[in-house]
């Protein structure tokens, strides 16, 4: 039986921590000029986590068992924060299956499909590819995916 996967919303101040929430594979709302009743009801209406700096956000009665007070510090020890308080399994299956920019689920594209819309040196030195319909965007595993492996690895 499989769970639901948690779903977040942060707010203005979480854009960093939203980013790498999407790089793990969590479903995470960042709407920049969202007010707060407006990321209340997201929360409520989605059945999402909010993620917030704002202690007065926090301590809403709508919101109090459904959001995470996210403490000053770097983007990692944010995302360490809320790891561990959400108790959040890491499933290696989810990594990079969500756009970055805009939040939507990233599918397979064959090969065929790329050429000429990646670099050359891209294309003839990867295989697997990602796209976003959304933003219109294609990933692949470069070097940065192994910098953000190391980087969960020392979270």
């Amino acid at each position: 039986m499989m769970t639901e996967r948690v779903k977040f919303v942060a707010d203005c101040m979480l854009g960093k921590l939203a980013k790498w929430l999407r790089m793990l594979g969590f479903d995470t709302l960042y709407i920049p000029d969202a007010d707060d009743d407006e990321l209340v009801r997201l929360a409520v209406r989605e059945n999402r986590v909010l993620l917030t700096r704002d202690s007065r956000l926090s301590d809403r009665r709508m919101v109090r068992s459904r959001c995470v007070l996210v403490r000053w510090g770097s983007t990692s020890e944010q995302l360490r924060q809320v790891v561990k308080q959400m108790n959040l399994g890491i499933d290696q299956n989810a990594l990079f299956t969500r756009c970055t920019i805009c939040n939507s689920p990233i599918v397979p594209l064959s090969r065929s499909d790329v050429k000429g819309r990646v670099p050359p040196y891209v294309y003839e030195t990867q295989h697997d590819y990602g796209y976003c319909a959304q933003c219109n965007k294609i990933y692949w595993r470069g070097t940065h995916v192994e910098r953000v492996l190391r980087a969960l690895e020392r979270i």
